[in-house]
């Protein structure tokens, strides 16, 4: 695939998978031996493991919805910067729901290797998501 068809496929993922909390899509764009680099506490490996930590976040974020700020591909590697909103209605990682608003940006760096989403290795803003929940100064 080519860069520019990388960065197509991994804005689908994002639609398809993410905003429209379809993890069942993720079964056809996922790699099932799939490697998060950078381990979200709890997650597992592989396919498994990200729908995992996905599920986590549509509990905590029902309405998440994210944004592709900016998106730079290059091979097999497509960088986005992106920012997601939500409100905490359910628990996300041992935190009640408080109600709150958030807004939270990150960067990610994503392989597509062979037509599927085989790695990540995302830097997110999880001390603002915090803060914004109240739960750190």
């Amino acid at each position: 695939m080519t860069p520019e068809e990388n960065k197509k496929f991994m804005n689908d993922f994002i639609e398809k998978v993410i905003n429209k909390k379809n993890l069942d899509a993720a079964n056809e764009l996922v790699s099932e031996d799939f490697i998060e680099e950078v381990p979200f506490p709890g997650q597992g490996p592989g396919r498994e493991g990200l729908k995992f930590v996905l599920n986590s976040m549509f509990t905590g974020f029902s309405d998440m919805i994210w944004t592709i700020d900016e998106q730079i591909a290059e091979g097999e590697k497509v960088v986005t910067r992106f920012t997601w909103t939500g409100t905490h209605q359910g628990e996300f990682m041992g935190i009640p729901a408080t109600g709150k608003k958030v807004e939270v940006w990150g960067v990610v760096i994503d392989v597509v290797r062979n037509g599927l989403f085989s790695e990540s290795r995302m830097i997110m803003d999880s001390v603002g998501l915090l803060q914004q929940l109240g739960v750190m100064p």
